[in-house]
């Protein structure tokens, strides 16, 4: 071996000897920052005004009172709901940083510290939720097990919301008292959103059919291009809002007792005209007027109850007996519209068991209201100029309905998919 490569072997030996293993990593445990700010996710009590909730968080007087004239500039703090939730965040030494209030399905109300340095300078805004908004299809049967439009609508799935829509736009052709079978069906295409990928509330009916008593009947939103109002007609073109509803009430049970020029009276047990319609139904169930008009009185009438009498024109006078309290502004001389609730249904007069006695006068005799109903002439048409676009349109919608339903058929009941033919 040369001498050279011997230097090397040995130098190599060497420092082989010498190397020390590297020193195992010292661990040290984990050191736990403590969070800046608390946050407080509750629901408000029974009660409860925006000054006292936040001071039973134990905020300074001074932020309270900042807060709350911040917020009374964009909302009307006498809206603020038991049971709504909110959400707080809270500095570590008490400053508010956000409040979030959710003012309903649509809306919150946001304070939030506009300075950290300076707490008493707050913002506040009424945002709206971000939402997202498809278009569903339904089929629902009215049978034994579903014997209301509301039954039939939950078996789908959807909710009273969407009952109540449907029901207003039938109002003047649909009687949901009397005119209901078993068997009768309906389909809808409507507007749904979604907030979060949770159910926030409906849009719009854009198409309806109702197959009631053996006839048909469709509705098809549209709006006028002329004066941006949306209204429903049917397949003809001709509007489905009549001037009186087919009924003041919706979704009660059946007709207790019909318009007769001699009727056992119930109590007295003598034979007396009936001039109205008796509708059982719950106490506080709303009772809406007819038609537009205004309120002749409102106030106790003997054995009638509390009454309310509406005058409409053509010389109809509208009569609403033994209810339980009035609608809010309803007195003397108010106008209302149609649809409006004017008061809740009762048992006061002379009366058995909570009901709404129905009554129609025109010209000063009464007059039997399910016939009266009965004798309406369809509603205003659609200008013949604007026919072809509304027939367009309607034609749209029956595809979009038609092809919704199919897509979303597998996902509803058996017994809820049956076609309008």
């Amino acid at each position: 071996m040369s001498r050279i490569a011997l230097t090397l072997a040995v130098a190599a030996a060497a420092a082989a000897g010498c190397a020390r293993p590297a020193p195992a990593p010292v661990r040290h445990a984990d050191v736990l920052l403590r969070a800046e700010t608390e946050i407080i996710e509750a629901r408000v009590p029974p009660h409860a005004t925006l000054d006292q909730l936040l001071r039973d968080h134990r905020l300074p007087g001074r932020l309270v009172d900042a807060a709350v004239t911040s917020a009374r500039s964009v909302f009307n703090l006498r809206q603020l709901r038991a049971d709504n939730p909110y959400r707080l965040v809270l500095s570590l030494d008490g400053v508010l940083r956000e409040f979030v209030y959710q003012i309903d399905g649509d809306r919150f109300l946001r304070i939030v510290a506009r300075d950290r340095e300076k707490p008493e300078l707050l913002d506040a805004e009424v945002v709206p939720y971000e939402k997202e908004t498809s278009v569903a299809a339904i089929r629902g049967t009215i049978d034994a097990g579903h014997s209301s439009v509301v039954g039939a609508m939950e078996e789908t799935g959807e909710d009273v919301q969407l009952a109540m829509a449907l029901a207003d736009i039938f109002a003047g052709q649909i009687d949901f008292y009397s005119d209901l079978q078993q068997g009768d069906r309906f389909e809808v295409l409507f507007e749904k959103s979604t907030r979060e990928g949770q159910f926030a509330g409906y849009g719009a009916i854009l198409g309806a059919r109702f197959v009631a008593g053996g006839r048909e009947h469709q509705a098809f939103r549209w709006v006028d291009p002329a004066t941006a109002r949306a209204g429903y007609y049917d397949e003809n073109g001709r509007s489905l809002k009549r001037f009186m509803l087919r009924t003041p009430l919706q979704f009660q049970p059946r007709v207790t007792s019909r318009f007769s020029r001699s009727r056992l009276h119930p109590i007295h047990r003598t034979f007396r005209a009936h001039l109205g319609v008796d509708y059982a139904a719950p106490t506080g169930a709303p009772v809406v007027a007819v038609a537009g008009g205004v309120v002749e009185s409102a106030g106790y009438s003997g054995e009638g109850g509390n009454m309310v009498r509406v005058r409409h024109s053509g010389g109809l006078e509208s009569y609403y007996l033994h209810l339980s309290g009035f609608g809010k502004g309803i007195r003397r001389g108010a106008k209302v519209e149609q649809g409006q609730v004017i008061g809740r249904v009762g048992a006061t007069g002379a009366a058995t068991g909570p009901h709404l006695d129905y009554r129609l006068r025109r010209n000063g005799v009464f007059v039997n209201p399910l016939k009266e109903h009965g004798k309406q002439p369809p509603g205003d048409p659609i200008p013949a100029i604007r026919l072809a676009t509304f027939r367009a349109a309607r034609d749209g919608t029956l595809r979009e309905l038609s092809a919704t339903l199919l897509a979303e058929a597998p996902q509803q009941k058996p017994d809820a998919v049956r076609a309008i033919h």
